[in-house]
Formats: structure tokens, C-alpha cells, sequence
């Protein structure tokens, strides 16, 4: 009877531990991902609800520092540097908080993001970016606090926040021209030195055309900037097509070259394989 008793308390026991109470929150998170030109942005938010209350200068008081929606912090991410109301912002992850105040609003992008509501003790060395804005009223009333994404522009956007009749727009753009023109010009200068080296490492691992496999690594050996080393991983990449090839000879000396150029970089690794590799091919 006690084993059974027991037995019994462990099963309740772990049902309640796995049990649990499912309610909605009362101010929901909302997850917004845009993509602005070619930069990806996300925004990480709860959005709390009027409710009948006065919002800015009471629920929200005016001149005091504001999560900018409720629970853990706002946090918004870009993928690309950004200029934000004209002041340059790295790209990363940033908490968003705002100062209300009736005829001008700041804003301030923190580079801390692991914070419940405000941080305990502001750090001004955490302040990336800092701005000021005017809101606007609005002739209609926003029940739950919204952020988004508008007035979309190949190469700007508006962060926009809203809440109860009031409006503010924050303006960022974007480095799409930039964007586009550096994968314009490396697509159209061909293949880089390490897409050939990846191909004929692909082609030599996975039983493909070694041949194929030794003119793209040539070719990678080619693109090598004059003055600079040629890397040692690409020419042991080299001999072992040769050795596959049945080339031995041609596999030595490529092989003695990586050596030589990893004994260089102090790459004991390389050393090993290479020096293990002539021994066995000129057996």
C-alpha cells in the first residue's frame, strides 16, 4: 500500500509540474519583419491597451523614460548600417526607448536589449544612436500601443509609433544602392578565388571531375594578388587532385610548396599532412 501511495504522489506531482495554466497576456507580444530595400528589419514589442485610461502625460508620464510598450523592452534589429533621423547607426540589435514630452519626444536606440522595462542604472556609453521628434495628433484613437513599418522607400522607411492620438514617425534609411552595386560588381566580376576553391574541393571529395577539380584550383591559385602568399591550403588542395590524378610527381612538388608556405605561417598541421604526403607518394 505504501509503494502504491507513493507511486500515486509521483504521478500527481509531475502532472502538476508539467501542468500549466494557459491566459492571455494582457499586453501581447507582436514580432514586425520587414525588409526595407535589401535591409532586414525586426521589431520585438508588447503592445499594452488603453482601456479608457489617459495615456501620454498619465498612464505614461510625460519627461520620464519609457520602455516604449510594456513588459521587457522594445528591442528593433537592423541587418545593414543605417542612418536614423540623419545620425548613423551600426547595424545590430537595439533596445528602443523614448522620453515623452508634449511638443517633442526623444529617442534613443541602447545597446543593452536584456532589460525588464528600463535598465536599473542607464549607462550613456550604451546610447548607439539619440534623436528628437515631433509628434503628431491624430484624428482617431489607436486602442493598443502599434509600432510599424510605413512609408516604404526602395532605400528608406518610417518607424512609426501610435498610441491613443498620438503619432510619431521616425524616419531611417537605408544603404540599398550601396548594396545592390557591390553584388552587381561581384557577380559580374566572376567567380572569386574561394568559389574556385570550393568547387574543386567539392569536386575532389565528392568523386566529381578531377580534372574540372584541378583547373578550378589552378585557376584559384592564379587570382592570388601579386606580393601576397599564396595560401598553403589551396596548394595541398592541389597535390591531392594530383596524387588522385595518379600524378605523383606533379602531387610533390605542390605538396613541398604548401609545405614550405605553411611551415611559413607556423601551421604545424599542414606541415604534418604535407610532409606525411610526399613520404607516402614517393614510395
Amino acid at each position: 500500500m505504501r509503494k502504491l501511495a507513493l507511486a500515486v504522489v509521483l504521478i500527481a506531482t509531475q502532472w502538476f509540474v508539467g501542468a500549466q495554466v494557459k491566459t492571455p497576456q494582457p499586453s501581447p507580444k507582436s514580432v514586425i519583419q520587414q525588409v526595407v530595400g535589401l535591409t532586414d528589419v525586426e521589431i520585438e514589442y508588447s503592445r499594452p491597451s488603453a482601456k479608457g485610461r489617459v495615456v501620454f502625460g498619465d498612464l505614461v508620464p510625460y519627461g520620464k523614460l519609457w520602455r516604449t510598450g510594456a513588459n521587457q523592452n522594445t528591442m528593433i534589429s537592423f541587418s545593414d548600417d543605417v542612418i536614423v533621423q540623419g545620425i548613423a547607426l551600426k547595424k545590430g540589435k537595439y533596445a528602443l526607448f523614448t522620453t515623452p514630452k508634449v511638443d517633442l519626444w526623444e529617442v534613443v536606440f541602447y545597446t543593452d536589449t536584456d532589460n525588464w522595462g528600463t535598465p536599473d542604472t542607464w549607462d550613456d556609453t550604451k546610447v548607439a544612436a539619440k534623436m528628437t521628434v515631433k509628434p503628431e495628433m491624430l484624428n482617431r484613437k489607436v486602442e493598443s500601443f502599434t509600432v510599424g513599418i510605413n512609408a516604404l522607400e526602395s532605400d528608406s522607411a518610417v518607424l512609426e509609433l501610435s498610441w491613443e492620438k498620438t503619432w510619431v514617425g521616425i524616419k531611417f534609411e537605408v544603404p540599398t544602392q550601396k548594396t545592390a552595386m557591390a553584388s552587381i560588381e561581384k557577380v559580374m566580376a566572376g567567380p572569386s578565388d574561394r568559389d574556385y576553391f570550393s568547387s574543386a574541393q567539392y569536386f575532389l571529395n565528392n568523386n566529381g571531375d578531377l580534372n574540372k577539380a584541378l583547373e578550378y584550383i589552378n585557376k584559384a591559385l592564379a587570382m592570388t594578388k601579386p606580393g601576397a602568399d599564396v595560401p598553403f591550403w589551396y596548394l595541398r588542395l592541389k597535390s591531392l587532385i594530383q596524387a588522385k590524378l595518379g600524378d605523383k610527381k606533379g602531387a610533390i612538388e605542390s605538396a613541398k610548396l604548401s609545405l614550405a608556405a605553411a611551415a611559413k605561417a607556423k601551421n604545424d598541421d599542414y606541415v604534418k599532412m604535407n610532409t606525411d604526403s610526399i613520404k607516402e607518394w614517393s614510395k
